[in-house]
């Protein structure tokens, strides 16, 4: 049926319902790919310096530790691991959500997946490169780190034990990262290949910076076989990246559970971490997103309808984190041990109760706002709520880890863990690499899927409609 011919209930009905506006392609192609021939503004250059100068405190940071030593920090004897690998677990769960949007959603092809997923999948990617961090600066000998790799040697020692779950880190992690990284990279092909192409090579400047698109495009001419072969490799890796969801934090837990430490030594860890790590994501991608979408004009593309189903899966991820946490009380009790028992009194009304408090609300209270569909479509309030889940998955880790190593068997051996401004500098530095790393990309790469968002213009107004 020719458009012209469409009832205004047709007309409506077609209408697209994850794009807002009347769009065509190039309209399409022109807005998204705006902030790379624009920018960068004088708002990105100052959040920019900001975020690279917190990276920069970073590596002085981690410079001064490996020359003076790990007694600069507040590590103690019975707290032997402290806000490293706090934050490591916090990095880690901060990636699950983009393998989530990217792979999973993907899968079942959900539409609204199509204008956030680019984001995701890039900040999977330095939430990964942060978390990679932590656990080579807790070795105190950074220089050793090859002795976790099993390679042939004269000697013959130095194959690492495959039965720590520390370990399993090291393999879990790599290959999370390797198949997100091929993920992120073949779906910005296509659009690599259209910045490609708009580029006028009419300086130096926008020569080279065609040649490198060319490169990074590999080819692509948008063929109908180049495109079979697309979705092909894509749904491939899609397939291989879902387990990963599950299997990388079901790792990470294990790094507690398989232990003998009351409040770790529990079958509940497994899916706990899952649901914390996808509650923690979600609560990054919905900050960032907010923040991009005010920043680049991208109203029309990252709609409330997005907001509104981020903020749906937000919701439920934190009550399945709530259940868990009474779950835990419940567990104790149950189990009749004193030991355990007095972990879960010790984290709720010990010394740190304070942590435990902020973990809770933070986590469980406040995601329920999001019963409200004014708040849940609320960009300002989303925002806020979001830098509220961060903050409580941040002290959830702060809360496992310090709650049951700070107060253990003996008690002449309980001492207090108190975080030093060298391990404050180092937790801001890690958030100042991972904004630097995001704003890079936003300001080279294309931060919604261009070739994707097209699939979604179906109205008569779109040029190739019918087609």
């Amino acid at each position: 049926m020719s458009p012209d011919v469409l009832t205004k209930e047709q007309r409506e009905y077609i209408q697209p319902t994850m794009v807002e506006g009347k769009k065509d392609y190039s309209t399409v192609t022109e807005e998204i790919l705006k902030p790379i021939h624009t920018f960068p503004t004088k708002l990105w250059w100052g959040a920019f310096i900001v975020a690279f100068s917190f990276m920069l405190l970073l590596f002085a940071e981690i410079i001064h530790l490996f020359s003076v030593g790990i007694g600069i920090i507040g590590i103690n004897v019975p707290v032997s691991w402290g806000s490293f690998i706090i934050t490591f677990v916090f990095w880690i769960g901060i990636g699950h959500a983009g393998t989530l949007i990217s792979a999973i959603l993907y899968v079942f092809r959900q539409q609204w997946r199509m204008a956030i997923n680019r984001s995701a999948e890039a900040m999977t990617i330095f939430a990964v490169i942060c978390a990679g961090i932590y656990p080579i600066i807790h070795l105190g000998r950074p220089w050793l780190v090859f002795f976790i790799f099993p390679y042939p040697n004269e000697r013959g020692t130095l194959w690492p034990n495959f039965r720590s779950p520390l370990l399993w880190d090291v393999f879990a992690i790599s290959t999370y990262l390797t198949i997100s990284l091929v993920f992120w990279y073949i779906g910005l092909i296509p659009d690599f290949a259209t910045v490609r192409d708009r580029i006028k090579a009419d300086t130096w400047i926008n020569k080279i910076r065609k040649k490198i698109y060319a490169v990074l495009s590999m080819g692509w001419v948008g063929s109908a076989k180049a495109w079979s072969h697309y979705e092909a490799a894509a749904m491939i890796l899609a397939g291989l990246s879902m387990p990963l969801v599950f299997s990388v934090h079901t790792i990470v837990s294990f790094d507690f559970s398989t232990s003998v430490i009351p409040g770790w030594h529990t079958t509940i860890f497994p899916p706990y971490f899952v649901a914390g790590a996808v509650f923690s994501g979600f609560g990054m991608v919905l900050t960032l997103l907010v923040i991009m979408r005010e920043v680049f004009n991208f109203k029309e593309y990252i709609t409330e309808k997005h907001l509104e189903n981020m903020a749906k899966v937000t919701m439920l991820t934190g009550s399945l984190v709530g259940i868990a946490y009474i779950t835990e009380f419940f567990v104790a009790w149950y189990s009749g041990s004193r030991f355990e028992i007095f972990t879960f009194i010790n984290r709720a009304f010990g010394p740190y109760w304070w942590s435990y408090w902020i973990m809770f609300s933070c986590n469980v209270i406040t995601p329920q706002l999001f019963w409200f569909k004014k708040i849940r479509t609320n960009p300002i309030a989303l925002w806020i709520i979001s830098i509220f889940v961060n903050i409580g998955m941040w002290f959830e880790r702060y809360v496992i880890v310090v709650t049951s190593l700070q107060r253990d068997f003996l008690p002449s051996s309980w001492d207090l863990y108190i975080m030093t401004k060298h391990e404050f500098a180092i937790l801001l530095g890690s958030f100042g690499l991972f904004f630097t790393l995001f704003l890079l990309f936003a300001r080279f790469f294309p931060t919604i899927a261009v070739a994707e968002i097209k699939t979604l213009i179906k109205s008569p107004e779109a040029k190739g409609y019918g087609h």
